[in-house]
């Protein structure tokens, strides 16, 4: 009799699977699972620093900390908010932007192999039901 697996054991597992992924892409580009976090959250758009801190769930001085390694290396630059002089945007630079590239390149090849094995129906209907249980989650990774 074959085990079968609930869909929230199937959910923990898959998160753990796709975890696992982001962080051996991530050292294979250079960066922390932080940094690509982050550069993901900015892919299309600059974001302050208070959303930015909300995306990634880290306390502000984490992500100043994070904010000011990325921009030592080139990967982001902080902007001034044309809407509230008080507050600071960060967004991508052409070396960020291409980190990224990179980044979402690789792992969307590692994580398309995992689904290679199913049927094009399923992989499709999975796609479909996928869509569906994260539609209200962040877009921070483009497809």
């Amino acid at each position: 009799m074959k085990d079968t697996l609930g869909a929230a054991s199937g959910l923990v597992r898959l998160t753990f699977l796709v975890q696992n992924l982001y962080a051996e892409v991530g050292r294979a580009c250079d960066l922390t699972v932080a940094q690509a976090q982050m550069l993901c959250s900015l892919s299309d758009r600059s974001i302050g620093m208070a959303e930015l801190s909300g995306l990634l769930c880290l306390e502000r001085s984490s992500l100043t900390g994070l904010v000011d390694r990325a921009q030592q290396r080139g990967l982001v630059v902080r902007e001034d908010d044309p809407q509230d002089r008080r507050a600071v945007k960060v967004a991508l630079t052409p070396a960020g932007s291409a980190a990224l590239h990179r980044f979402h390149d690789e792992l969307t090849e590692r994580l398309d192999h995992l689904l290679q094995e199913l049927p094009a129906t399923e992989r499709d209907r999975f796609t479909q039901t996928l869509g569906r249980v994260v539609a209200d989650a962040p877009a921070v990774f483009a497809d």
